[in-house]
């Protein structure tokens, strides 16, 4: 899995070029729909090849430009490590690819630069979240959203509570009973000293834990949800520098658990928390309505968006507003399709909110007044 952090994706939401082609796709990780994923993949570089060409590339240019992609459909070792879905990015100077836990609708966009809006739930960690499964022998992090998770592979954690205390052979390792599956409890056996000495060499493995997992974590806003023994709860807390990590955790010995089971459990704790911050800003545009600073006119919303009006932007997943802003006289050309010289309006609001510290939630229709499928809550 390819981590897409808010820094990655601000750099591709700046850059500029004459040709930025942009591709998403579904993606299965096993069973025959898997088999799939190169030929879904070939038939949009075939329709990337027909856009360019019509938009007056030459056949040598389309291919040189192309050909990054082109590598990947035949990669084995690329499709077995799929997740649920892929981004793919392009231009003449760079390629990007993303395996997010993210399932976008099939879409190709060339423009001037690179089409965000399916990735607009990763610039406030909408619906995604963290596992940390705790074990002496081997700690897990697992990357979830509100439709599966995943174990990542994260090269900067110790493999096991020995090798955090650079022993091969620790004189106490920590003992406990638990029930079987997640949800069950567990507690510490041993007396006095020893259980002060287990405590101390899980602080110290638990240190190691968060500090390799910093980097990671860097962009402080997705929450993370420890899985493990419940007295190791407090110790990894005491460890802990996140600053959105979980009150409840999943308590039980997860070595158990399914990635199934892991995901039911943190996605019931997650679930409310992930949901508030959207619960207030439609709140707060439904008490706007009727004071002038709400809308869900384009051609109100994307100059205000440019000139950094908008502090919330509402987008409905999977519609485009095909057309052309003029920032010279803020006049908006709405088309009925994607066209040479055209954008997604949607995609371009949400980049000049964000890029101008508003913030961009994407709704389902049916939430807004009208069944709007974008609209703004003004700052003035």
């Amino acid at each position: 899995m390819n981590a897409l952090s808010k820094e990655e994706l601000t750099t591709l939401m700046q850059r500029r070029n004459d040709w930025c082609v942009s591709m998403f796709m579904p993606t299965f990780r096993t069973g025959v729909e898997s088999q799939q994923n190169s030929i879904r993949l070939r038939n949009i570089v075939r329709q990337a090849e027909d856009g360019l060409a019509n938009s007056g590339l030459r056949t040598q240019e389309v291919k040189e430009l192309l050909e990054p992609v082109q590598e990947l459909v035949n990669n084995i070792l690329f499709w077995r490590n799929q997740s649920d879905g892929l981004a793919l990015f392009v231009s003449k100077d760079e390629f990007h690819y993303f395996c997010l836990p993210f399932s976008f609708d099939e879409l190709l966009v060339i423009t001037d630069r690179f089409h965000m809006k399916p990735l607009l739930p990763l610039l406030h960690g909408d619906e995604r979240f963290y596992v940390l499964a705790l074990s002496q022998n081997k700690t897990i992090l697992y990357e979830g959203t509100s439709q599966a998770i995943k174990e990542m592979s994260v090269d900067t954690l110790p493999n096991s509570l020995a090798e955090a205390l650079q022993t091969d052979n620790p004189e106490r390792q920590v003992k406990f009973r638990s029930g079987k599956g997640v949800g069950q409890g567990g507690m510490m056996s041993g007396h006095g000293a020893d259980i002060e000495d287990v405590k101390g060499n899980l602080l110290q493995y638990f240190q190691r834990i968060d500090k390799g997992l910093h980097d990671l974590l860097k962009e402080g806003n997705i929450p993370l949800i420890l899985a493990g023994v419940e007295y190791q709860f407090p110790i990894y807390r005491e460890a802990n520098s996140y600053p959105f990590l979980m009150e409840e955790g999943i308590a039980g010995n997860p070595k158990g658990a399914s990635p199934e089971q892991l995901h039911r459990d943190a996605w019931a704790i997650v679930k409310p928390y992930l949901q508030k911050a959207e619960n207030e800003a439609l709140s707060q545009y439904n008490q706007s309505l009727g004071t002038g600073l709400t809308s869900d006119v384009v051609q109100e919303i994307i100059p205000a968006a440019y000139h950094g009006r908008v502090g919330i932007l509402f987008v409905a997943p999977g519609y485009q507003y095909w057309g052309i802003y003029n920032p010279g006289d803020d006049t908006v050309l709405l088309d009925e399709k994607q066209e040479p010289g055209n954008e997604d309006l949607a995609d371009f609001a949400a980049i000049q909110t964000f890029m101008n510290g508003g913030t961009v939630f994407v709704v389902a229709p049916d939430l807004l007044p009208g069944g709007a499928r974008m609209a703004a809550l003004f700052r003035y």
